[in-house]
C-alpha cells in the first residue's frame, strides 16, 4: 500500500502539485472549497452538486486535468489540516464533507462524468483513505439514491460508513458538529464574506453552466499525422528508439466517437513484439474521453531503449475506435536556469548547455491483439 502511493505520488508529481494552476474554466467552473472547521478544528470542505455543469467540463478540459485538480484539492485540505496542528497544538488529520445536493439531475448521472467521478473516488480510497472525517449529504432529492448506487462500488465499507444523509432538519444536525461561526448563512450559520455574502463565495465556487466558447474540440485545429482504426477488443502499438535519456516524448490524440485507452511502455525485448504485460510500464493505462477533448502530454525519458505508445480498445467488445495522432521526441542537454525547452524546433547552435538535438527515432505501428 505504501510503495504504490509513494509510487503514485512520484508518477503524478504530487509534492510539486500545489504549484501548478487548473486551466480557466476549471478554476471557473469546478465547484467546491474550503470553508471554516468544525467543533475539533478540523477543515470542512463544501462540494455543490446542482449548479456544477459536469458535461461542459468534459467538454471543456481533460479528464487528467479535472483528476488532477481533485488530487491538489485533496494536498490542499492535508496542508490545512497541518496549519491547524501548528495553530490548535493537537494532531488535526481528517475533514469533514458536505454535500449539497440540491438541484442533482439526470445531467450529472452523464456515463463520462460518472466514469471520471469513479476515477476520483478510486484515487482517493487508494492515496487518502484516512483523510474523511465524515461526509454529510444535504438537500438530497428524491434521485439521490440512484446516483449513490452508481458510485457506490467506488466506496470502500469504511468509507460507506462516514455517510450520513440528513433529512429536513440538516441545519440542526450540522450545527451539533460546527459552530454556527464557522458555518455559511447559505447553511445555517451565521458567516459571511466581508462583503456579506450568505453564500461566502470567496471560499465556495458554485460552479454554474460552462459558456460554449470554452469548450475545446471544434477550437482545436490540430494537424494529426497518423490515423488508425482499432477493432473491437484490440490494441495498436507505435515504436519509438529513444537513444539517449533525458529525451522529451510529446504526443496529442484524440478518438472518434467513443473513449480509448492510452499508456506507455519501454520493450524489455528487441526485435519482437511484446505484450503490454511483458514490458515495464512507463506510463499507466488508462481510459481517455478522447472523443470530447484531445489529450496531450509529454513524458521524459530517463532510460534509452524502444518506447511502446500503446492505444488500447481490448476492453470493449463492440466498438472498433478510430485514433488520431501527432507525436514528437527530442533531447535536451539540462540549461541553465533561464533556459526555456522550445518546443518542435531545432535552434541555433548555442552554448554546450543549451543545444537541443532532434532525437532519431522510429514510427511502426504493429498489428492487432
Amino acid at each position: 500500500m505504501l510503495r504504490k502511493h509513494v509510487e503514485f505520488r512520484k508518477q503524478k508529481d504530487i509534492d510539486n502539485i500545489l504549484n501548478w494552476q487548473p486551466p480557466e474554466v476549471i478554476q471557473q467552473y469546478l465547484s467546491g472549497g474550503l470553508c471554516g472547521y468544525d467543533l475539533d478544528g478540523c477543515p470542512v470542505w463544501y462540494d455543490v452538486i446542482g449548479p456544477l455543469d459536469a458535461k461542459g467540463l468534459l467538454l471543456s478540459a481533460t479528464k487528467q486535468d479535472l483528476l488532477r485538480t481533485k488530487m491538489r484539492d485533496c494536498e490542499l485540505i492535508q496542508r490545512e489540516c497541518a496549519c491547524q496542528t501548528e495553530k490548535t497544538g493537537k494532531k488535526i488529520e481528517t475533514v469533514t464533507l458536505i454535500y449539497d445536493c440540491e438541484g442533482l439531475g439526470l445531467k450529472h448521472l452523464w456515463k463520462p462524468a460518472v466514469e471520471a467521478y469513479g476515477e476520483f473516488l478510486c484515487m482517493f480510497e487508494e492515496n487518502y483513505p484516512e483523510t474523511l472525517k465524515r461526509l454529510f449529504v444535504v438537500k438530497a432529492p428524491k434521485l439521490f439514491p440512484v446516483a449513490y448506487n452508481l458510485i457506490k462500488p467506488f466506496l470502500s465499507e469504511d468509507t460507506r460508513k462516514k455517510i450520513n444523509v440528513l433529512g429536513a432538519n440538516w441545519k440542526e444536525v450540522l450545527l451539533k458538529y460546527i459552530s454556527p461561526d464557522q458555518v455559511p448563512v447559505e447553511y445555517g450559520g451565521t458567516m459571511t464574506d466581508p462583503d456579506g455574502d450568505p453564500k461566502c463565495k470567496s471560499k465556495i465556487n458554485y460552479g454554474g453552466d460552462i459558456p460554449k466558447k470554452y469548450y475545446v474540440r471544434d477550437q482545436v485545429k490540430q494537424h494529426y499525422e497518423h490515423s488508425v482504426q482499432i477493432s473491437r477488443g484490440s490494441s495498436h502499438q507505435v515504436e519509438y528508439e529513444i537513444l539517449f535519456p533525458g529525451c522529451v516524448l510529446r504526443w496529442q490524440f484524440m478518438s472518434d466517437g467513443s473513449d480509448i485507452g492510452f499508456g506507455i511502455f519501454l520493450k524489455t525485448k528487441m526485435g519482437e513484439r511484446q505484450r503490454a504485460g511483458e514490458m515495464t510500464e512507463v506510463l499507466a493505462s488508462q481510459r481517455y474521453n478522447a472523443h470530447l477533448v484531445p489529450e496531450d502530454g509529454t513524458l521524459t525519458c530517463s532510460n534509452p531503449g524502444i518506447y511502446v505508445l500503446r492505444f488500447d480498445n481490448t476492453y470493449s467488445f463492440i466498438h472498433a475506435k478510430k485514433a488520431l495522432d501527432c507525436t514528437e521526441s527530442e533531447k535536451a542537454v539540462p540549461p541553465g536556469p533561464s533556459w526555456a525547452f522550445p518546443p518542435f524546433r531545432n535552434p541555433d547552435p548555442g552554448p554546450a548547455w543549451g543545444e537541443v538535438w532532434r532525437s532519431r527515432w522510429r514510427r511502426k505501428g504493429q498489428g492487432w491483439r
